[in-house]
């Protein structure tokens, strides 16, 4: 219905590599499958997405060095000058585009579409975080000089769009309001589990270490995401309730994994916890097909509060129950397939997690609950066609 055969689109992205970047890599498959000639310019990965170029199924990736952030703000300013210059670099070989679409954080990479909308392309802007709520939640500094740079950055990319493309609708709220733009411009697409990548497989006791449940964590492991809120209440569900009848294995890595390991630890919780770090899809989905219970910690926090969590999609396209805090875009994503805590309540989070392993029929009817939604109204069929919306209106 959308497609517009025999046009360039280029994607931008900074934070992960492609195809990693499950996100942006569904746009570039619907982009292609719907007659685009999809490029995209991202960091390069290390034990994955290494290559320089690339050609995966039909998109062009083209691919720099980039050493990840250390040290606060200013290590973000380093690495965000070096993506810069070598996307803008990337960018002139590739040439003549009818889209340039940029996914953010950080919310520089307008600068880049700037120069190729004087060449002619529509920039569709993919505001994948809000930053200035990302800083305010990340780093703890106020609303310092630092903060105020970043919102100017934010209002210049809204400026410089000509299509917004939102998350959710608090995202897109922010769109109409902050950043001024209309409605007929600012598009919902929501993330979606690639179903593909999520499918069932029989349960493995033995990665329950023994016990009889396993609780899951899946994600990114940075300042905002919460695993210290998971692990201190796990403290709680053994200290408090008394509950020593689970294994936790908390999948993925980030920022803080050093430091999260070293907390469960302090806590003595060695012997019930393992981190097993990023792990292939086919291990991915043997831990979530045994697990009982799937933990989403994220705090309330200015960002968490409005942001769409990827592994509560993700937990709900395995048919998981989750616990979370009460968060407003938690609530919009998981519906009854979740139960809320207090916001950062981490004694309310065990006492929940404990409830949901003593009744294995609420388990499975949340669980069924949250893959009717994913396979529903929240499937990428749904994200695609905005997707395609939003191009179309970005050539209008």
């Amino acid at each position: 219905m959308w497609a517009l055969p025999g046009k360039r689109a280029l994607i931008l992205v900074e934070n992960l590599s492609v195809p990693f970047d499950r996100r942006v890599w569904q746009e570039c498959t619907t982009l292609r499958d719907a007659g685009w000639e999809v490029h995209v310019i991202c960091p390069q990965g290390t034990k994955r997405d290494a290559e320089r170029e690339a050609v995966v199924d039909g998109v062009r990736i083209h691919r720099y060095p980039l050493r990840a952030a250390t040290g606060g703000p200013s290590g973000y300013v380093q690495e965000y000058g070096s993506a810069l210059w070598h996307t803008f670099r990337i960018a002139r070989r590739i040439g003549r585009v009818d889209v340039v679409h940029a996914c953010n954080p950080p919310d520089l990479l307008f600068l880049v579409a700037r120069m190729l909308k004087r060449r002619g392309a529509r920039f569709v802007f993919d505001q994948h975080d809000l930053v200035p709520e990302l800083y305010l939640s990340r780093f703890d500094r106020g609303k310092d000089l630092l903060y105020k740079g970043v919102c100017a950055l934010e209002r210049a990319t809204y400026r410089a769009a000509d299509v917004v493309i939102a998350t959710n609708e608090s995202y897109r709220a922010v769109a109409l309001t902050r950043g001024n733009k209309t409605p007929e411009d600012v598009f919902v697409v929501r993330s979606a589990p690639a179903i593909e990548r999520f499918h069932q497989v029989p349960p493995e006791p033995e990665l329950k270490h023994g016990k009889p449940h396993l609780l899951c964590y899946l994600g990114v492991m940075g300042p905002q995401d919460g695993v210290d809120y998971a692990l201190r209440a796990l403290a709680s569900l053994r200290d408090d309730l008394g509950r020593t009848d689970w294994h936790a294995a908390f999948i993925g890595s980030g920022d803080t994994f050093d430091a999260m390991v070293a907390l469960s630890r302090e806590l003595g919780l060695a012997d019930h916890v393992e981190f097993t770090g990023r792990i292939p899809d086919a291990d991915l989905v043997r831990y979530l097909s045994t697990a009982d219970v799937c933990l989403s910690p994220d705090p309330l926090n200015p960002l968490n509060d409005l942001s769409t969590m990827n592994k509560i999609m993700e937990y709900m396209a395995m048919s998981r129950p989750i616990v979370s805090f009460d968060l407003k875009e938690a609530r919009v994503s998981a519906g009854d397939a979740a139960v809320y805590a207090p916001a950062n309540d981490v004694r309310e989070f065990a006492k929940l997690t404990a409830r949901l392993l003593d009744d294995p029929a609420e388990r499975a009817r949340m669980g069924t609950l949250g893959n009717e939604r994913v396979n529903g109204a929240l499937s990428w069929r749904n994200s695609a066609a905005s997707l395609l919306a939003a191009y179309a209106a970005a050539c209008e």
